[in-house]
């Protein structure tokens, strides 16, 4: 009888700034990463992986200790990866496993256009291996395969990307360095480590539902037969190619209004309201969210109960569980947390003035992300009042309360909790914003109502 699959994960109880927050908890593609994983491994296992609830580990010598016997499956919890990349390495590392008679993690080659664009910047959870560390044969990431419990022979798994170029922006050549229009690298498989909400943003958007797009396209670009299921469903429904349920999936109890435009691919929740003259275009909405008359949103996520009052705009943007987007705000680039108000009339910049390159912070502090554009990041329980321009790649901390006054009608810098305005209220109304997210080692009171 073949023995079942069983799945270790190990914890990185570090925060991600500014969410004040570990990985494992944040929002990918509508679910916490610590469910993205769950989920996508029980679907993709089945009946073949060991049901049983294995205690988390602190670091991979835990496994050693347990004396597990058995095919394991190993991957720190904050490390995210898609389901044709798990195939991809499961494939090929059970068939390494059997040759070398070894365990087996995945690795990125050190030339990989995704790996050093989208992967390695901010990041340090990629080991250097081979030659030296300044010219290594592979970097090695945090998911591993044994043949039949731990050993200390592990063989790195190069995972190919296949990335293809895609632009997404048509600039002017002063906004481009090399002086052509802005693209990504949009992979076929996909792993990061999430380090920095500028990986949140990576993952859901640009390796997310961009992505998505661009292995659509070549799908159907290589399947005749995928191109006439399209048209035919398109024909059938009287909708353009774009908007067909071949390529819009609406959830049940949905309502969308006829004068809205919904290009796919496109994912929308349960009990969604989407307005009149919306434009929707390749995102992923979740449940209940509400998108009122003439907002758009282009290439997006947006979390469950979330609600986008008239003229709200999201472009390549995250928004986790709960949040509120007012009118007449434009988000560009940008991660904002759950539980999170951004009043009106706000504006996200996404790109320096000065040809200086855009910096964010990650856990191990300020670097350089290697983008041209980018916008900011807002975290949990946040309340942003009206009529703020927020400056590439700033954060504005977890349970903070802006109030805009002359003097701080533009965000230059990162924002912190201990410059909330709410601090500067009256006692009893300072009180009523708990602080639900302190950062890492921090105690604080709990506030009773």
């Amino acid at each position: 009888m073949t023995q079942k699959l069983r799945k270790f994960t190990i914890q990185d109880e570090r925060h991600i700034p500014p969410f004040n927050e570990p990985a494992s908890e944040l929002s990918f593609m509508g679910k916490q990463l610590k469910l993205h994983q769950e989920d996508l491994l029980n679907e993709y296992f089945g009946k073949t992986m060991e049901s049983q609830v294995e205690l988390p580990l602190h670091d991979l010598t835990d496994l050693a200790d347990r004396r597990v016997d058995g095919p394991c499956l190993v991957y720190r919890d904050s490390v995210y990866f898609d389901r044709e990349y798990l195939d991809f390495f499961y494939q090929h590392a059970r068939r390494l496993a059997d040759q070398n008679h070894c365990g087996v993690r995945a690795a990125y080659h050190p030339d990989d256009r995704v790996f050093k664009t989208y992967a390695r910047p901010l990041s340090r959870g990629f080991e250097p291996q081979g030659e030296s560390r300044n010219n290594p044969l592979s970097y090695m990431a945090d998911l591993w395969y044994f043949p039949n419990g731990y050993t200390d022979r592990i063989t790195p798994l190069i995972v190919p990307t296949d990335s293809k170029e895609k632009g997404f922006y048509s600039v002017p050549h002063y906004m481009s360095q090399d002086g052509n229009d802005l693209t990504h690298f949009l992979s076929e498989r996909v792993l990061l480590s999430i380090e920095s909400w500028v990986h949140v943003y990576f993952a859901n958007t640009v390796q997310g539902v961009f992505a998505r797009g661009s292995r659509f396209e070549e799908r159907i670009k290589r399947s005749n037969f995928l191109q006439m299921k399209v048209l035919w469903r398109a024909v059938l429904e009287w909708k353009q190619l774009l908007s067909s349920t071949a390529l819009v999936k609406v959830g049940e109890g949905t309502q969308i209004h006829p004068s809205a435009t919904v290009l796919g691919p496109t994912t929308i929740g349960k009990n969604c309201y989407i307005g009149p003259g919306v434009v929707i275009d390749n995102c992923h909405i979740g449940d209940n969210v509400s998108i009122d008359q003439g907002c758009q949103l282009m290439t997006s996520v947006i979390g469950n109960n979330s609600f986008f009052p008239f003229r709200a705009s999201s472009y390549f943007s995250v928004f986790m569980d709960n949040c509120i987007l007012a009118q007449n705000t434009c988000v560009q680039m940008c991660v904002v947390g759950r539980n999170t108000f951004v009043g009106a009339g706000n504006t996200f910049t996404d790109f320096n003035l000065l040809p200086t390159p855009i910096r964010a912070m990650g856990i191990h502090g300020l670097e350089e992300v290697g983008q041209i554009v980018l916008g900011g990041c807002v975290g949990h329980n946040c309340r942003i009042g009206s009529g703020f321009v927020i400056f590439p790649a700033r954060m504005i901390e977890s349970d903070t309360v802006l109030a805009v006054d002359p003097h701080n009608r533009v965000i230059m810098r990162n924002v912190t909790f201990e410059q909330s305005a709410h601090h500067n209220m009256p006692d009893h109304i300072r009180d009523m914003h708990p602080r639900y997210y302190p950062r890492q080692g921090e105690d604080v009171e709990e506030q009773s109502w």
